[in-house]
């Protein structure tokens, strides 16, 4: 299993108790706003927006909450806020590489927030570009696996653009270019599959190798990341094995 199909089965079982749903709807929020005002209001037109509602009603977020996200992306009502997208990189324990992704309406704020963890976690922030390079942003889509036959799938997204389509235990996972994302996962929605996540991640080109107590260190300090308001994810090059995923999991 690749290491962000392990660390969104980790969240998943964390997030069970979530009970922050309102985190959880804030997040999603501001992945519409942000669609809406970068592609306009029409989800039918606008596939990045398509897939943020769809992620939103999968996590059972209000009608009007995504309402009010699309209205304010598109400017409309005095609830228009002025937020902006923000890419942080640096390196966390042991020299993993960590690449943040930021909504925020007060780029002062996030940053101290952001460099608190760092410091405390005994990592540093690096200069823009500098850790980037070692990733692909690659489209990223999860479907049931159970009923679903592997050769149909594959075919049906390499034929709407997808670059790998891999089975993990109870999934299967589809890989595709950064701009096919948005037509790979309609056409498989369309086709009647279950979507369990459609988004776009940063993959790394190599990985690096921790022990399990060091893996530990690097996995907290993304957590605590991750938990700040305004950081939607954190990618990261560390190989998460089956053995660092059973021992988080139990922590």
């Amino acid at each position: 299993m690749s290491g962000h199909s392990k660390w969104s089965t980790i969240k998943r079982k964390k997030g069970a108790e979530d009970a922050k749903r309102g985190k959880i709807f804030t997040r999603l929020a501001r992945e519409i706003t942000m669609a809406a005002r970068e592609g306009g209001p029409d989800p039918e037109a606008n596939a990045r927006l398509r897939l943020a509602i769809d992620k939103a009603k999968d996590n059972n977020m209000p009608k009007e909450n995504i309402e009010r996200a699309i209205q304010r992306g598109a400017g409309i009502g005095d609830d228009a806020a002025q937020m902006e997208e923000i890419v942080y990189e640096g390196y966390g324990p042991h020299g993993v590489a960590l690449v943040l992704e930021v909504v925020t309406d007060n780029r002062n704020r996030t940053l101290a927030d952001i460099k608190y963890v760092f410091n405390r976690s005994g990592g540093n922030l690096a200069t823009s570009g500098a850790v980037t390079w070692q990733f692909d942003q690659k489209g990223y889509i999860e479907i049931e696996r159970a009923g679903t036959d592997f050769e149909e799938v594959f075919m049906m997204a390499a034929e709407a653009g997808a670059d790998d389509v891999q089975e993990e235990e109870d999934r299967l996972v589809i890989y595709t270019p950064r701009e096919s994302l948005g037509n790979v996962a309609r056409t498989l929605r369309e086709a009647g599959y279950k979507i369990r996540e459609a988004e776009l991640i940063w993959m790394p080109k190599n990985e690096v190798e921790l022990d399990t107590n060091q893996a530990m260190q690097v996995m907290s300090m993304i957590e605590k990341l991750e938990d700040l308001d305004d950081v939607q994810s954190v990618a990261s090059n560390l190989r998460l094995t089956d053995e660092i995923a059973a021992a988080f999991e139990a922590a």
